[in-house]
């Protein structure tokens, strides 16, 4: 028996929209290409309030509410709290080392502390390229912020040197 040919008239019925729909579709929920490509985002390295304001502001929704959280949590919880942009990310710390840093990638936000691998209990996330102790959480939504133990890591991580920042110990051998 010979073999059957496909039958065409078959194919289910695909709906096609034209060039321009899907086009203002995309651009209403496209993400930055850094978010997407997961490489660190366009915005400058600069230090300050205004810098960080302005990539926060930058990141579309939900990421955007998710780092205004995390900002808030940060200025709420850390007295003397430094801002800037690094590697295009958020970056905060206390005196003169950075301790944890925020940015948006496709589908989640990083939360991710500098010698994270030393808080109790450890975050679940490692990411890849930070570094050995770096570890975090990934938060897809506001839901996600359980702002008593980021308040926490805040305080553990912000008590112990961060980057760039030298020890007692390190000064003294220094001098």
């Amino acid at each position: 028996m010979p073999a059957r040919k496909p039958d065409r008239t078959s194919r289910p019925a695909v709906r096609r929209t034209s060039g321009r729909a899907a086009a203002q579709g995309k651009a209403a929920n496209a993400l930055p290409e850094s978010m997407v490509t997961g490489k660190a985002s366009p915005a400058k390295a600069a230090a300050g309030d205004t810098p960080v304001f302005a990539y926060i502001a930058s990141l579309p929704q939900p990421h955007r509410g998710i780092a205004e959280r995390i900002d808030a949590l940060a200025a709420r919880t850390l007295p003397g709290l430094q801002r800037s942009v690094k590697w295009g990310m958020s970056y905060y710390g206390v005196g003169d080392g950075w301790c944890f840093c925020c940015g948006g990638f496709a589908g989640h936000v990083k939360l991710m502390f500098v010698n994270g691998a030393a808080l109790v209990p450890v975050p679940p996330v490692t990411p890849v390229a930070m570094g050995k102790a770096t570890r975090g959480v990934e938060l897809e939504s506001p839901d996600d912020i359980d702002e008593r133990q980021i308040a926490d890591w805040m305080k553990q991580v912000a008590a112990v040197p961060g980057v760039g920042k030298t020890t007692t110990k390190a000064k003294a051998k220094k001098e």
